[in-house]
């Protein structure tokens, strides 16, 4: 299937084809003993992952686990479509944010609130799943790959309340979730995530600071890829948090409403990301717009600097 690339370690890069793009979201498979999906893409996506997953010879009943970095739609929309797919695996997920995968319903109001109609377009709407199944990790914890492999989760606020990073005792990738920000393959740029109600700048840096502590051998982003330069592009994403945070706040003592803060914002950032390419990537850049755009950062910035300095 032209949406699975094999990364070596038994690991598997599916592109979930969110709303129909490619490029976007990532999930990924480690194929061991005990098979296993680190996030599920959004609802509309989860048909594309469970074929990609049985195209690599995981059927309905060999799935153990599923696991997601934390619970934003484009992460964990279809944890309950998958769930309901793979019967017999475990859905593992921050302590925060258990309770919404087996109780949509908050979760899902307040998404529908800040997307409205492309909501169902963009997510599709997540299905609650039993929670028997759902597996609750602390600041740390394991998650058992078979044959001695574990997938070691690490709390990693400061994107969200609920986000962890998980580390593959085998390979050393550290699938980054969202907490280092979205990286475009294309053009090796990074762009930081920083979206309402959770952002917190230190507890975002000391987020990234624990992953290089970590010491992982390649950071596996959920938008978009895997990155070998693990230092440098560490080091990249809390630059570019402190960035857009300067800027944010010199917008606000400015007296700027929101649309005034983001045009300003997104001027002064432009240099710092080279443009795509080709046409054809321009919808894809539209995308990551929508989901990790400037709009959500600054407002995110904003929220957080209402709370620590009203």
């Amino acid at each position: 299937m032209d949406n699975i690339t094999a990364l070596g370690g038994d690991v598997y890069e599916i592109d979930t084809k969110m709303a129909g793009y490619t490029g976007i979201t990532a999930g990924y498979l480690i194929l061991g003993d005990r098979p296993c999906l680190v996030e599920t893409g959004t609802s509309t996506s989860a048909p594309v992952v469970r074929d990609a997953l049985a195209s690599l010879g995981v059927g309905p009943e060999d799935l153990a686990t599923v696991v997601v970095t934390h619970i934003h739609l484009d992460h964990a929309g279809g944890v309950g479509d998958i769930a309901k797919f793979f019967p017999s695996a475990q859905i593992v997920v921050h302590e925060k944010g258990a309770r919404h995968l087996a109780d949509p319903s908050r979760l899902m109001a307040s998404a529908r609130m800040v997307w409205g109609d492309k909501l169902d377009v963009l997510f599709g709407e997540l299905s609650p799943t039993e929670a028997e199944r759902i597996v609750a990790l602390g600041d740390t914890g394991a998650i058992d790959l078979g044959n001695g492999r574990t997938l070691n989760s690490h709390y990693s606020p400061g994107h969200a309340k609920h986000h962890v990073g998980l580390v593959d005792s085998v390979t050393g990738d550290l699938y980054v979730g969202d907490a280092a920000g979205v990286y475009l393959p294309e053009t090796g740029d990074l762009r930081p995530a920083t979206p309402p109600p959770d952002f917190d700048l230190q507890t975002a840096l000391d987020s990234i600071a624990l992953f290089e502590a970590l010491g992982p051998q390649r950071l596996l982003f959920s938008h978009y890829g895997p990155v070998d330069a693990v230092q440098e592009t560490l080091e990249r994403s809390a630059e570019e948090l402190r960035v857009w945070v300067d800027l944010t706040k010199q917008a606000r003592s400015e007296g700027m409403d929101l649309d005034h803060a983001v045009a300003m914002v997104r001027e002064r950032t432009k240099e710092r990301y080279s443009p795509l390419q080709s046409d054809a990537d321009g919808g894809m850049n539209e995308q990551l717009e929508l989901l990790s755009g400037a709009p959500s950062n600054v407002a995110g910035i904003l929220h957080w600097l209402d709370r620590v300095s009203p």
